[in-house]
């Protein structure tokens, strides 16, 4: 069987959701992908909202040369795993800016039959990750697209909190603990598997 093409693409406006593509981006190489992207999204927000937040402002100039997903990741890849921090319990508008950029390739079937799986983050246990992550999802299905969660298939997914839909953090200025970590990891590592047998 041949080994899938994943594409990791996160947004990130203080480094949370980009440790846990990072991370998901190993799990991926360790479980045999062909190839991995790990890519962000372009940063939107007017220079003035990100210069009332100094660590938003901190990463975004650490980051600048970064490299920016583009609708051809989308297309090249067998296997994408999202990571995005919420917004209300929505998707922030910079992830929505590009997944209404993806049209052209939704109308002509490109989207369709890949493997999908969501993470993210808030400030707090109960800010929106689960509608988040349905939100993402949304999107998923209407490009035809195969969703992969982690549902409970391993212990270490209620050592990271619980969460059916994907990885969740709350995001509080810190890295992320182990336990987070290991279920990075193990959620990259059954969407790649999931990605071997759909591309059989």
């Amino acid at each position: 069987m041949s080994q899938p093409k994943v594409a990791v693409i996160f947004y990130s406006a203080t480094g949370t959701n980009h440790q846990l593509a990072q991370w998901a981006g190993e799990a991926a190489k360790e479980a045999g992908a062909a190839e991995v992207r790990v890519k962000k999204v372009q940063e939107t927000a007017p220079r003035e909202a990100i210069d009332q937040n100094d660590n938003w402002k901190k990463y975004v100039e650490e980051n600048k040369d970064f490299p920016t997903a583009t609708l051809d990741d989308l297309e090249w890849a067998d296997a994408i795993i999202f990571s995005t921090p919420t917004r209300y319990g929505n998707l922030p508008s910079q992830l929505q800016a590009f997944f209404d950029t993806t049209g052209g390739l939704w109308s002509s079937g490109k989207l369709a039959n890949k493997v999908v799986s969501g993470m993210t983050s808030a400030a707090n246990p109960h800010g929106g990750q689960e509608a988040t992550l349905l939100s993402l999802y949304k999107t998923v299905m209407h490009w035809g697209s195969i969703i992969v969660a982690p549902g409970y298939t391993d212990p270490c997914l209620f050592e990271a909190g619980g969460n059916p839909y994907g990885i969740s953090v709350t995001a509080d200025g810190n890295t992320p603990g182990d336990n987070i970590k290991k279920a990075v990891k193990h959620q990259a590592k059954r969407t790649v598997e999931m990605a071997v047998k759909f591309k059989g």
